[in-house]
């Protein structure tokens, strides 16, 4: 099978002819890809960004965590899996012994890996991943907007962080796919929301699209004169999910005294921060990434029930053989999410 695979700790990645995986440990499954989202996270993996140092010692492995597909094949102890089940993966594997995950808390484990980066990934025809790790699609959810699944769930962990509520002032800044996931969960439960992005006209209709009515674009209007315009007031909530750290910044300019802002983005460059102003003002500065086991159920209930509106942000299809042009599109904003599509047959 081909994969697409981070062999060197520099730019780029190589597609590499190499073996499929042929029989699973006794607590894993083998999965038949049908599709792999390009995240944010891949893109850094790819650009060898600052903070992606930790993967060098795991290369050379197969990138890719955001996939749907078909259970294959079932190792020995596996009972809560069956082949010809269909199945998105949360890509977080936790040790399941210390303290967090006693708790329930996978996503506090300190020995935690991700798939797709501390382990072979979805990239690839096939994959093979613990069976506890797999969540069944259900009827009539197409496997290629299942596989919105995992950056759903996390923007729905970002929510949950940010404690967002009924009748909420919410700013959500970056409309990639963290972003407009967000802005969507946060209104269904009740907040007022503007989700606003910078020369960003096209990411911006897809909010539009999806029902996110307060769109903005900061090219052409300050960020504090849009929140005024949407709100007549500060905002109670911001969500961060840019990357861009100098959003962190912006984003508490907008923040009422005591409201909350949740840093989802992953960034290259450290905050300076007022610290005294920020104590006197009383804000709070809260970190979201990865996800939970609900925020992933709720996810995956989010997508079962809302499709056609969720499915706008795959604005991009492109066959594995094509992963460069693929990753040059994310890396250059022109798409929301481009998902990767591995080839039918089995040798190829």
């Amino acid at each position: 099978m081909i994969a697409l695979r981070k062999t060197a700790a520099a730019f780029g990645a190589e597609l590499v002819r190499m073996a499929a995986p042929a029989v699973p440990s006794a607590d894993s499954v083998i999965i038949e890809v049908v599709a792999t989202g390009i995240c944010g996270s891949d893109v850094h993996a790819y650009e060898w960004t600052p903070g992606y140092e930790f993967m060098a010692a795991h290369l050379p492995l197969t990138i890719g965590h955001e996939f749907s597909g078909i259970v294959r094949s079932v190792g020995t102890a596996v009972t809560e899996r069956m082949p010809g089940e269909r199945v998105v993966c949360w890509p977080t594997i936790a040790c399941t012994r210390c303290t967090a995950c006693m708790a329930g808390r996978l996503q506090h484990c300190p020995e935690r890996k991700v798939i797709g980066l501390h382990r072979n990934g979805g990239f690839a025809r096939c994959v093979e991943v613990p069976a506890r790790n797999c969540f069944r699609v259900p009827d009539g959810l197409d496997l290629e907007t299942a596989a919105l699944a995992e950056p759903l769930s996390i923007a729905v962990n970002a929510v949950d962080v940010a404690d967002i509520g009924e009748g909420d002032r919410v700013v959500v800044l970056g409309p990639g796919p963290i972003g407009l996931g967000a802005a969507l969960v946060a209104a269904r439960r009740g907040a007022q929301v503007l989700i606003a992005g910078l020369n960003d006209t096209a990411r911006l209709t897809i909010a539009r699209d999806m029902g996110i009515a307060g769109a903005v674009d900061i090219a052409t209007t300050s960020l504090d004169n849009a929140v005024k315009a949407a709100f007549g007031d500060k905002a109670d909530r911001v969500i961060e999910a840019t990357g861009i750290v100098d959003s962190i910044t912006d984003g508490l300019t907008v923040l009422r005294p005591g409201g909350i802002l949740t840093a989802a983005g992953i960034h290259t460059k450290p905050l300076e921060l007022d610290l005294t102003r920020f104590i006197r003002e009383k804000k709070q500065l809260r970190a979201a990434h990865d996800t939970t086991h609900a925020a992933f159920e709720e996810a995956i209930s989010l997508l079962s029930g809302n499709a056609d509106s969720l499915a706008r942000m795959i604005t991009h299809r492109k066959p594995l053989a094509e992963a460069a042009e693929a990753f040059a599109l994310a890396r250059a904003r022109q798409a929301v999410k481009v998902m990767l599509i591995p080839p039918q047959e089995e040798d190829q």
